[in-house]
Formats: C-alpha cells, sequence, structure tokens
C-alpha cells in the first residue's frame, strides 16, 4: 500500500543560513521534483520551495526507500551534502503529514503566523506538478484539501489577525522610538501579502509619506494605489532609504536586502534622527550587523513573536484553528480509508447484479407464457430485494471498519469470500454514492 510521505526544512529546523544555501529558484525545484519523480519508491512528488522552507511530498511505495530518494535528490538539488542537511530534516508519514500540509496552509507553520500568502504557493506547487504530470490522484486530492481547510481557517476563525497584531507590534515599537507615526517618512519593501499588510496598516493609521519599493514596479504601483502610497522602482531604494524613518521589509530575496554597505552609501543625505527597520522576512532581509550602526533600531520577526506569544487573543485564534486542522485531518483519513474499500464494494455489488440477471433470465424462461407482466415484475423485484438485503450488512460494516482503520482487511475477506478477481477490482468504476463513504 502506497502512503504519503513529506520530508523537508524550515525555519523550524534551520539556521537561516542554512535555509539561505538551500533555497531554489523554480528551475531547480522543478528538477528536484523531477528527480524524486523518477525514483524507483515515489509514484508522485510535488515540490514546495519558498523562502523560509524546501519541501518534497510525495506518494511513496516504500518509507525508507522513498526518504533515501528524496534526501539525496535535495541533496544534489541544494549542492549541499546530506551529511549538513540530516540534522536539520524533517520527515512526516501518513496521518502526521497530512496533519502538516494542512496546518501549513492555515498559516500556523509560517513564521508570521496566519499570513496567507502560504495558499498562494501551495497552489503554485501543486500547479506546477500537475503540468508536469508529477501530481496524481492521492497529491491532488490531498492539496486540494488543503487548501480548503486553509480558507476555512480565514474565513472561519481570527487567524488573519494574528499576522495583523505582529505589524501592529512592530509599529507599536517603531512608535517609542520615532514618537507618532502620523510624522514619519515610511518606506515599505516588498509587495507581497505581509508588505501589503503592512502598507494597509500605515494607511490606516496614518504617516507623513509612504514609499513602496519592488523588483517588480507594476507590483509596487498596485499596492501604493490602493494604500495611498508612493510607488518607485527597486534602483531607487539607496534614495528612498536616506528619506526614510521607518523601513519595513519583507521581500521573497535569497540574500539581504540591506546591508551596512548599503546604508553606508546612503549615510551622506540621510536624516540625523533614529531610523527603525521592521524586518519580517525570513530569511532576513536586513543584515544583523546593521544593528550596530549607531542610530539604527531593528526588529525582526523573532522579536515579534515573542510578543504575540505573550497575546491571549492570539493564543485563542491559534487553537481555534488548531482544532480545526485536527478534526479536517480526521474527515480526511475516514474518507481516503473508505475510497480505498470502495472498489471492492463497487465490484461486488457488480458481481451480485450479474448473477441476478442471468438468473432471472434463466427463471423467465421456465415461467408459463401466459403469466402477466406485473407477476413477473414482482418476482424480479423480489429477488433483487433478496440480494440487496444479503449485501446490505457487508456494505454498511465496511464502511464502519473504513472508518477504524480496518476496511482493507475487510476489504480482503470479502473479495476471498466472494471470488473477486483484483484485476476485476481495479478495474470496476465505482458510484459516487460508494466513492464518498460518510
Amino acid at each position: 500500500m502506497t502512503a504519503v510521505v513529506v520530508l523537508g526544512l524550515s525555519h523550524r529546523s534551520a539556521p537561516i543560513a542554512l535555509l539561505e544555501a538551500v533555497a531554489l529558484d523554480p528551475a531547480r525545484a522543478a528538477a528536484l521534483a523531477t528527480a524524486v519523480h523518477g525514483g524507483e519508491n515515489v509514484q508522485e512528488a510535488v515540490v514546495l520551495a519558498t523562502c523560509n522552507r524546501v519541501e518534497v511530498y510525495a506518494r511513496a511505495a516504500t518509507f525508507h526507500g522513498a526518504v533515501t530518494e528524496i534526501g539525496e535528490a535535495l541533496a544534489a538539488a541544494s549542492g549541499v551534502p546530506l551529511a549538513e542537511l540530516r540534522d536539520h530534516l524533517y520527515v512526516h508519514y501518513e496521518d502526521r503529514a497530512i496533519a502538516h500540509v494542512f496546518s501549513l496552509a492555515c498559516g500556523l507553520d509560517s513564521m508570521a503566523i496566519g499570513e496567507g500568502q502560504i495558499l498562494g504557493q501551495l497552489r503554485g506547487a501543486l500547479r506546477s506538478a500537475q503540468k508536469r504530470g508529477q501530481a496524481g490522484a492521492t497529491l491532488n486530492a490531498l492539496f486540494q484539501q488543503a487548501l480548503r481547510v486553509g480558507k476555512r481557517a480565514h474565513t472561519e476563525t481570527g487567524i488573519d489577525t494574528v499576522s495583523v497584531s505582529m505589524v501592529e507590534a512592530g509599529l507599536s515599537h517603531a512608535a517609542d522610538v520615532l514618537g507618532p507615526l502620523a510624522h514619519t517618512r515610511v518606506l515599505v519593501i516588498g509587495a507581497g501579502s505581509m508588505s501589503g499588510l503592512a502598507a494597509t496598516t500605515i494607511s490606516r493609521q496614518g504617516s507623513a509619506e509612504m514609499v513602496i519599493i519592488n523588483r517588480t514596479l507594476a507590483k509596487a504601483q498596485h499596492l501604493a494605489a490602493a494604500t495611498g502610497g508612493r510607488a518607485l522602482p527597486l534602483s531607487d531604494l539607496e534614495a528612498a532609504l536616506c528619506q526614510a524613518d521607518l523601513v519595513i521589509s519583507c521581500t521573497g530575496a535569497v540574500g539581504h536586502v540591506i546591508t551596512t554597505e548599503t546604508l553606508e552609501a546612503a549615510a551622506d543625505s540621510s536624516s540625523d534622527g533614529p531610523q527603525v527597520f521592521i524586518d519580517l522576512a525570513l530569511p532576513r532581509d536586513v543584515a544583523p550587523d546593521v544593528a550596530e550602526l549607531p542610530g539604527i533600531h531593528v526588529v525582526g520577526l523573532a522579536e515579534l513573536g515573542e510578543v504575540l506569544a505573550a497575546d491571549g487573543q492570539s493564543a485563542l485564534h491559534v487553537k481555534a484553528v488548531t482544532d480545526l486542522v485536527v478534526a479536517e485531518v480526521a474527515g480526511y483519513l475516514i474518507g481516503r480509508r473508505a475510497q480505498e474499500v470502495a472498489p471492492t464494494v463497487a465490484a461486488l455489488r457488480s458481481r451480485a447484479r450479474d448473477v441476478v440477471t442471468t438468473e432471472l433470465s434463466r427463471l423467465d424462461q421456465r415461467l408459463p407464457d401466459d403469466l402477466s407482466e406485473s407477476t413477473r415484475a414482482e418476482i424480479q423485484l423480489a429477488v433483487h430485494r433478496v440480494v440487496e438485503k444479503l449485501l446490505h450488512a457487508p456494505t454498511v460494516r465496511v464502511k464502519e471498519l473504513a472508518g477504524d482503520g480496518h476496511g482493507g482487511d475487510y476489504a480482503l475477506a470479502l473479495r476471498e469470500l466472494f471470488d473477486l478477481d483484483p484485476h476485476d477490482v481495479a478495474a470496476v468504476s465505482v458510484p459516487s454514492e460508494i466513492g464518498g463513504l460518510p
């Protein structure tokens, strides 16, 4: 029996320097997926590569064989020896793998808890695998359900407010240093979900000026138009840094966007007042030694996370999403186990229909010619009812056992008792009412 395996590393398991070394661009992520999918022990593969995680999702024929193949492929794709990766890799199998991707889709595993960008990244990873023919029925179903669970979390709980709280905590720190933010000049670097959240929050609270800079100018212009800011190209970064009191950065860049060299180059025309950097990126956009420069205050995700940990309301939102994930994982496992036994139930019913048809045909030849059509219909209905009643108990029981995790054993027993050919079971079409067993 095949199973779902996840192998990867993220900000929770590896230092930032290692994450930066392992980070994969789209071409290398595609090459990794192709290498994994070509392994003897992997039948489906999806690679999720973001700025703070690289994960391989696989439908595996064998657990240990798949883990070995994925680990070796990841080392080859990243150029980091497996010996250096091994202590930072995590492996999830079956129900833990399902719980992991559901939690990830809800934003529970993000550094900025509750951020919604991960939904787009999961969707993109699945589409890429689909285009390459590497995502089959198992991973397609898993990712589609994960996306639905993620949407539920953002719609039905307050998890979105956790990211808002993180941004607001950063702005509160900035206000302690700079004074009222209504008088500050703000520079937002990046135009993704967290940068957009920061720009929206600042727009609501007010500032003297807000500038948006992004590698893609059109995205910066779109965000600036929505928040009342002004867009500039990335080439104007140094000049914009000179004028900013508060800098908020959250890009997907590999490597630091703001370094001591960047600030020293802009120092001649910068203001004399303090400057605050809120770094919402992982890996960090602001180099660590920037905080050592005079007049510079840097706050990152680690510090903001400590603030949120003491926030009881945020903890309640996280618990609500955690409970949602637990319930969704249980429901998904029950449904998947039902799908595993559904072909056997369908084959059994198909066999019963064939037997009934054959026997009624024989009976029809022996009945008197002058027998009324209504009587013939009653006889046929009686035979059908007898067969249905005989099949009712095993059909209901296999549904129950599927939910308890023993459906596979019971399906095997049905195949043996009723002499069902495994090839017939595999080929039979599954009616929707059986395929979706509750």
